[in-house]
């Protein structure tokens, strides 16, 4: 496989919109630890069993952002981002003091001149509850009622939720995420009180007075492995569970054909709520994925087990780089998606934001996160150019953290963290992106 790539320093990044939003993207399991200052999560209940985590890790302590905020501030500050899109623990919140942290952060950040950009979910649910039930929904809404009350004078632009296709597929269909459930198509319900809990937020928050609202859902062009009748069938049920699933219900209002028989409840009432117009629509862009016909076996692939029952196969990219998580990088599929959704959605597709895009590379002098990164914002740029309304972009992450599953064996971070010691050290990559956000003002 490919490895290695390059970036053209003489030849800069075409300039952005003004206005447009430079950013980085953490979330709180991952980076915050002073786990013994909240209540559990799934995830600290999943960590916790022998297996689950491949390098036997936990996130108790993490990067201790907890207590080292203003360190991390301050290397926002260094960065020269507008923004910092972080994650709010909400078994923090219902812990005592739990809000105070993120007061505290908030008040920092805006001394620093970088505008808060939270998160209200990324996948720490409190250990009590469960997507499976719909009461679930009703618990975020009032989650989030209490959390804009305290936050919403200091900030204006909000995430409800961080990919819930991922949190359904691997927490609750393959069982590689907390919680660990395996329960293949009957993992829909959460799905579906996850896109309700989306909607019902986007309430909570008008209510409370927001007007700069999105979601940040993870898409990627998805390639049928052939022109084959069974490879493109097989490609367009996989589009469908990870994109259209996802998309169509906030975007359209409802859900693609077939899949709204599958759901729990009054789903023609729920789909009003899910449907409440956003401000802006997030992205989380990765890699496209190739997908052909099932294959009679299981396949490992990026770290996951795609069981054999599964109505697709995902396969192999040939012919370009990989990061070191093994993941395919091009570029071009970014370009290829957002042109894409402006297509399919049309007038329904607000303002895009690409709210994570990055790459797992060791090493502090990473030259091909910069390559990887170099060619993703210009990529994102010929969307702009072909039309496609994009107003901010997100680097994955600011530092190196807790990556799920994988542990602390992946680097996504502009800043090295040692995880014994906690010190942090700019990458290059920190370096490079600093400049490139100077020669864009």
């Amino acid at each position: 496989m490919i490895r290695r790539m390059a970036t053209d320093a003489s030849n800069p990044i075409p300039p952005f919109p003004a206005g447009f939003l430079w950013g980085v993207s953490t979330s709180a399991h991952q980076i915050e630890g002073a786990a013994d200052q909240r209540e559990a999560s799934v995830w600290d209940v999943f960590s916790a069993e022998p297996g689950r985590v491949k390098d036997g890790s936990t996130a108790a302590v993490a990067c201790d952002h907890y207590h080292r905020y203003p360190e991390d501030v301050a290397l926002l500050k260094g960065l020269g981002v507008d923004a910092y899109r972080f994650s709010i623990s909400w078994p923090r919140v219902n812990s005592p003091g739990g809000l105070d942290f993120y007061d505290r952060l908030v008040d920092e950040l805006w001394a620093a001149g970088v505008r808060p950009v939270p998160t209200l979910f990324h996948w720490d649910l409190p250990v009590a509850l469960d997507w499976l039930e719909r009461d679930t929904a009703s618990r975020f809404a009032e989650y989030v009622s209490v959390v804009a009350e305290r936050l919403g004078d200091r900030v204006q632009k909000w995430i409800t939720l961080n990919e819930p296709a991922e949190h359904t597929l691997f927490g609750h269909a393959l069982g590689a995420h907390a919680p660990g459930r395996q329960l293949m198509f009957d993992a829909l319900p959460a799905a579906h009180h996850q896109l309700l809990a989306h909607g019902l937020a986007v309430r909570a928050l008008r209510a409370a007075g927001a007007t700069d609202i999105g979601i940040a859902n993870s898409h990627g062009p998805t390639w049928a492995a052939s022109r084959e009748q069974a490879d493109l069938e097989a490609a367009d049920f996989y589009d469908l569970l990870l994109n259209r699933l996802f998309a169509d219900p906030v975007l359209l209002g409802e859900y693609p054909e077939g899949i709204g028989e599958l759901m729990p409840g009054d789903v023609a009432a729920d789909l009003k709520v899910i449907g409440e117009p956003l401000d802006w629509y997030g992205v989380n862009y990765y890699a496209p994925t190739r997908v052909g016909a099932p294959q009679g076996t299981d396949i490992e692939f990026g770290g996951l087990t795609i069981p054999a029952e599964l109505p697709f196969s995902v396969q192999e990219i040939e012919g370009v780089p990989v990061t070191d998580f093994g993941w395919p990088v091009v570029p071009e599929a970014l370009t290829e998606l957002l042109t894409g959704f402006r297509e399919r959605y049309k007038d329904r597709l607000p303002p895009v934001v690409i709210t994570e895009n990055g790459c797992s590379y060791e090493g502090v002098d990473d030259q091909d996160r910069i390559a990887y990164l170099d060619s993703h914002i210009r990529a994102l740029h010929r969307a702009v150019e072909a039309g496609v309304d994009v107003r901010g972009y997100f680097v994955w992450s600011l530092m190196d953290n807790f990556e799920w599953a994988e542990g602390y064996a992946r680097r996504f971070g502009l800043v090295h963290v040692d995880f014994e010691s906690l010190a942090r050290t700019p990458k290059a990559s920190y370096a490079w992106y600093r400049d490139v956000l100077r020669a864009q003002r």
